[in-house]
């Protein structure tokens, strides 16, 4: 039997989670797509299927709220008051699969982004993961059968995103493409697009560090920290360069408030961990293990090392791993 291609994975998992609800249990979050998408970029695509149905077999997601009415894209007055309104989470997918029918999706993924950025911090940054992982299929994917299916991905993460919008950063408001707060001082100025992205790339390699020296009660929680920016450094290349250093900005500050909802220390110095697996060997090991945090962390972990080699990367991740398996004994 052939074994899958990328697109052919994502085109069978979003067909099969279409209508899956985007939450369950006490507001954990749908991570089957996201994952999916993780597996097959790292070369798992074979995989994908059958963690979607054990995924799917072993979580219970509750529906999605109803459509009320129609949100205005060109009214703020009508689409800001919706912003974090889960009840409209229908509302929200319908807009944007209505904007990503009319326009390509780099454009409408420019129009909104500076007005979803704020709201990034909403259920542990899931909305922009959820977002980055779409962008990502859709950009490797180009036009093809499962075009459809991707921009619709896109549009339920736009559409979540907006839904569980949750503003947790300093001076910054929805429509603002780069602001500068008192909290700015200190913070390089990334400048065009390539800064950004180097800058992030510090981000998560810092974050990383924080996570593999904290002890945590939980290993779940403070992993957002680290694949939050990653998800922003995922997109940051596909944005005009002027919302490139405000979502460095935004990222940096949702990922310090993090280490105060946990109680987590300050990220460390900067330390050489040793005796860590090779990046390989993580990836495998969070696929063994089948915990989508596990995989999002490792596909993050081995992303980031190649654009900017750092072993608190693969410290991180192999932490997860030893957390999650314990964890799911």
């Amino acid at each position: 039997m052939p074994s899958l291609t990328y697109t052919d994975a994502m085109g069978g998992a979003l067909e099969r989670l279409r209508g899956v609800g985007f939450e369950y249990g006490p507001r954990f979050v749908n991570h089957a797509p996201m994952a999916a998408e993780a597996l097959a970029y790292m070369g798992y695509a074979d995989a994908v299927p059958a963690w979607v149905e054990h995924n799917l077999r072993t979580h219970t997601y509750y529906e999605v709220p109803g459509p009320r009415w129609a949100i205005d894209p060109a009214d703020p007055d009508d689409w800001r008051p919706a912003l974090g309104d889960f009840a409209r989470v229908a509302d929200w997918t319908g807009l944007f699969a209505r904007e990503l029918g009319l326009a390509p999706w780099p454009e409408v993924l420019a129009r909104w982004w500076p007005r979803l950025l704020p709201g990034m911090s909403g259920v542990l940054t899931h909305g922009v993961i959820r977002t980055a992982h779409a962008v990502r299929a859709l950009a490797r994917a180009g036009d093809g059968p499962a075009d459809r299916l991707l921009r619709d991905e896109l549009a339920q993460g736009l559409g979540y995103w907006a839904a569980r919008y949750a503003s947790h950063t300093y001076g910054i408001r929805p429509g603002e493409e780069d602001p500068r707060t008192g909290r700015d001082a200190g913070a390089p100025d990334t400048g065009d697009g390539g800064g950004a992205a180097a800058a992030l790339d510090g981000l998560v390699a810092e974050y990383a560090g924080a996570y593999a020296a904290t002890p945590q009660r939980h290993p779940v929680p403070l992993i957002h920290s680290i694949t939050g920016p990653a998800a922003v450094r995922l997109v940051v290349g596909h944005l005009p360069a002027a919302q490139r250093h405000v979502s460095y900005l935004v990222a940096r500050d949702v990922s310090a408030s993090m280490l105060g909802w946990f109680s987590a220390p300050a990220p460390p110095a900067p330390a050489v961990p040793r005796g860590l697996p090779d990046l390989t060997e993580v990836f495998a090991t969070a696929a063994a293990i089948g915990d989508e945090h596990a995989i999002k962390l490792a596909e993050v972990a081995v992303r980031h090392h190649a654009l900017a080699p750092d072993p608190r990367l693969a410290a991180a991740a192999h932490a997860a791993n030893q957390g999650l398996a314990r964890f799911r004994r």
